[in-house]
This record gives C-alpha cells, sequence and structure tokens, in this order.
C-alpha cells in the first residue's frame, strides 16, 4: 500500500488590535486678526493612514474639508515597519489660521485614519474636535439725540432720550451712561417710553401713563402760558380754548421800532425742578450678517433746561476683546449766536436771494430747528413760515427793500432769535416802469412797421406789449430804424 504523507500544520499568528485616541487641545476665545493654532493630538501604536481637518458649518450639516495628510504618499512614517512590536506612538497635527476673521468662528474637527494591526487592511478611525470661538472688538460707537429737531418748550416738562449705538462687537457689549464723569443711576425700562412732552410710558398693566418724575406738577410748577394769561385779561377766550400763537416766534404785528441784530432768549421755564431727575435705561441688541451685534441703549429723563444746559453725558463700552473702555461723549448745549450770510451780499431786484445760517458761537447739541418769518408780513411765496437751515427769495421785488427776516433756532433745551435786513438795490438790465407790483418784469414783443417794401427790410421796430396783457392796452414806440 502507498503511504499518504500527512498534512503539514501550519501555525497561526494572532495580533492584538490597534488603539486609537485623538483630541484637541482646548483654546480660550481669540481676538479677531490674532494668529490662532489648532493642535490636533493622537496616540496609538498602528501604522499611519490619514489625517483630515474638517470646518464644521450650518449646524453640522455641512463639513468643508480643510487639510489633508495621507500617508500612502509620504514616508514620514516609514520607520513604523515592525508591526509586531508593540509601540506607543503619540502624534500632533496642527492647522494654522495667521489672520484669524469672524468667518473663522466655530466648531472644528480632526479625524484620524490608522490601519489595524490585525489585519492590516482594516482602518481604524477617530475625531476629535473643538469650538472656535472668535471675538471682535466694537468698531464704531456714537451718541445721537432721539426725535431731533425739536422744539423748546416753555410752558410743558418733556422727555430727552439719548441713544448709545454700538456696532461691531461680539459678542454684544456692555454699555452704560455717566454724567460729568459719574456713573448714573438707572432705572431699567423694558418698555420704550411714549412719545410726546407729557413724559408718559406705556404700562403693561394698562395703568395710566405717569410722568418721569413721579410727582404732580401743581400750578406754580406749571404756570398758564402767557398768551393765555393775555387772553383772560383782555376780557377774550377762556385759557383752555384760547388759541395760541403760531410757533415760538409768533407776530405781534408790523415792527416799527429797531431790531437788534441777534436776541438770545434767556429765559427759563418756571415748571422746572432742582432736584435730581430719574433716568430710565434700555437695551436692545440686533444681530448683523457678518455674525456681529448692533447694541442699542437708551437713556431718558424729564429734561430741566436749567440744570442740564451743558450737561456732559458720555456713553462707554466694555467688551472683552478691548483693552480698556470704548467711550463717546455729547454736551447738551441751547444755541446761541446764530452766524447768518446771505448771497448774493448785493442783492438787485430780480435776483434770488439765500439766506442760511452757517454755524452758532457755541457747539449745540442736539441738532436745532430752525424756522424763518418774515416780521410783519408773509414771506415771498405766502407762507406764513418756512423750516430749514436756509431760506430761498426767488427773483425779489423791489418792494422787498428794508423787510426784516427772523430766524428762530431752537431745540429741546433753548431757543434764539437773529434777525437780518434785506436790502435789494435797483437792476440797471432792468428798465424802470417795466415790473409790476410783484416784482416780476412785463412781457415784451418785437413788430415790424407794414409799410416795409417786398423784400427789404422794414423802415421802423416797435416794442409793443402783448396784447391782452393785465397792465392795460397796447403801446408801440420805435425802438430802430434801418434799411
Amino acid at each position: 500500500p502507498t503511504a499518504v504523507p500527512a498534512p503539514r500544520s501550519r501555525a497561526t499568528c494572532l495580533l492584538p488590535r490597534s488603539y486609537l485616541t485623538v483630541s484637541i487641545e482646548p483654546l480660550p476665545p481669540v481676538v479677531v486678526g490674532d494668529a490662532v493654532t489648532l493642535k490636533c493630538n493622537f496616540k496609538t501604536d498602528g501604522r499611519m493612514r490619514e489625517i483630515v481637518w474638517y470646518r464644521v458649518t450650518d449646524g453640522g450639516t455641512i463639513k468643508q474639508k480643510i487639510f489633508t495628510f495621507d500617508a500612502m504618499f509620504s514616508t514620514n512614517y516609514s520607520h513604523m515597519e515592525n508591526y509586531r512590536k508593540r509601540e506607543d506612538l503619540v502624534y500632533q497635527s496642527t492647522v494654522r489660521l495667521p489672520e484669524v476673521r469672524i468667518s473663522d468662528n466655530g466648531p472644528y474637527e480632526c479625524h484620524v485614519g490608522i490601519y489595524d494591526r490585525a489585519t492590516r487592511e482594516k482602518v481604524v478611525l477617530a475625531s476629535g474636535n473643538i469650538v472656535l470661538n472668535v471675538m471682535a472688538p466694537p468698531t464704531s460707537i456714537s451718541v445721537v439725540a432721539a426725535d431731533t429737531p425739536a422744539p423748546f418748550s416753555r410752558y410743558q416738562a418733556q422727555n430727552f432720550t439719548l441713544v448709545c449705538v454700538v456696532a461691531g462687537g461680539k459678542p454684544a457689549p456692555l454699555v452704560y451712561f455717566k454724567r460729568d464723569g459719574e456713573p448714573i443711576e438707572v432705572t431699567p425700562l423694558p418698555e420704550p417710553p411714549g412719545s410726546g412732552g407729557s413724559g408718559s410710558s406705556s404700562s403693561p398693566e394698562g395703568r395710566a401713563p405717569r410722568n418721569l418724575l413721579h410727582r404732580d406738577l401743581d400750578d406754580t410748577k406749571v404756570p398758564k402760558p402767557l398768551w393765555a394769561a393775555e387772553a383772560e385779561a383782555r376780557g377774550g377766550r377762556p385759557a383752555g380754548t384760547a388759541e395760541p400763537p403760531r410757533g415760538l416766534a409768533a407776530e405781534r404785528g408790523p415792527v416799527t421800532e429797531a431790531i437788534p441784530e441777534t436776541v438770545v432768549s434767556r429765559e427759563f421755564p418756571r415748571w422746572v425742578h432742582v432736584a435730581e431727575p430719574i433716568y430710565y435705561v434700555r437695551h436692545a441688541q440686533a444681530p448683523v450678517s457678518d455674525g456681529t451685534v448692533e447694541a442699542r441703549a437708551t437713556l431718558t429723563w424729564t429734561l430741566n433746561p436749567q440744570i442740564d444746559n451743558e450737561a456732559l453725558f458720555s456713553c462707554e463700552v466694555k467688551h472683552p476683546a478691548l483693552s480698556m473702555p470704548m467711550q463717546a461723549e455729547v454736551t447738551l448745549v441751547a444755541p446761541k449766536g446764530p452766524k447768518i450770510t446771505m448771497t448774493p451780499t448785493r442783492a438787485r431786484v430780480g435776483d434770488t436771494v439765500r439766506i442760511l445760517v452757517q454755524g452758532f458761537q457755541n457747539e449745540v447739541f442736539p441738532e436745532p430747528l430752525f424756522t424763518w418769518t418774515r416780521v410783519g408780513s408773509r414771506l415771498l411765496d405766502g407762507s406764513a413760515e418756512h423750516d430749514g437751515k436756509e431760506l430761498v427769495l426767488e427773483r425779489v421785488p423791489a418792494e422787498l427793500n428794508g423787510s426784516m427776516y427772523r430766524c428762530t433756532a431752537q431745540n429741546p433745551l433753548g431757543s434764539t432769535d437773529t434777525h437780518t435786513r434785506l436790502i435789494v438795490f435797483e437792476n440797471p438790465n432792468i428798465p424802470r416802469g417795466t415790473e409790476d407790483s410783484n416784482g416780476e418784469c412785463r412781457p415784451w414783443r418785437f413788430q415790424m412797421d407794414a409799410s416795409g417794401t417786398d423784400g427789404e427790410l422794414p423802415d421802423t421796430w416797435f416794442l409793443t406789449w402783448l396784447e391782452g396783457s393785465p397792465w392795460g392796452q397796447p403801446h408801440a414806440a420805435p425802438r430802430r430804424r434801418s434799411r
């Protein structure tokens, strides 16, 4: 019989499975413009396969690959050829952002893959993640007055609101107010106060509006307006039904006496209080498309022109990206000494005259309200007054010579009146007697004498009023005789 050799036995070597741990070093919040390095540390005993960095956006739905290392095309880890020897190797992969931006804010992931020691074909994966918090300091800060330009009131207390606008910050900054360098004790106001001069504030409980001063105003604090008292003294209508004069610069009839060029009102309201006002503050935030936040803080109180005039208010901002607070400041000042210019300086009949307020003797805040009136009469266009920094008189007639114009500049802290007189000179380009009562030139036309022969120039030219003109019968005068 033929002997069949026994099969040779094969020895099998089982290798332990590889392990992989991945972690990313945490980072504190960084400031826009800084250089940032993301560090991914991983420990393994396997053979490197790949390292991939992702930036996660849209709440984790989108992963943008920002760095890749593929070991198949690199010999950096060629020393790891002894797979039977178990050794721990620590690696670190870094991604550097040389100048971080707000758009870099968000989560990042580091994915690492190795070949398993047991199979040598299977890949073991692990990952770590970190959230990069990018801060941005505010780029601008400003303080403005709400509801400007606004008039000055001698007869009624009115609220005043300062608005501090801080833009470009991330996260939202801390905003607070100071007066004359001292922090203001404020009362939080969840809802904005009601507009108007009564100092009212809407209440969620449906209660009646109340004044911000929390005190009733008696007759000694709110006297009857002067025009109402005069009406009662003359036996006119009661104070409740008498019509007030139009605007602060109400006309008192034609003025014949000499009027100074500048009249500054120094009359303070008799309702003002010397007690410290109560300040109310309200904060609001609005996200911006670039990832920053616009913060607004409003400071509201009952204005007292007697103590608030020339008061310095500042808005200060604290932010973790700032080494020291930002601030913007304004000084509440009533207008004083307006500077008025008139062009042309030597106005002639038919010119267009512009009267403009160029500035004041002081820095005025908030923005003034300008009202123009003509003393003793209406303006050239027939209106009683004109609002704006400039008054334009189109084609001034001779009848405006010597007329006086008043400019009232006012803000919630006070008002001032300035007068200027218009002197109109004759225009040599306009013949005498060719103007109507409104200063407009009468229309003329040239007319040829019909006595001229055919093919020749007429004997006489006539300058004739247009037929049907409102100034009377047509009139003819010889103008030129020529062949």
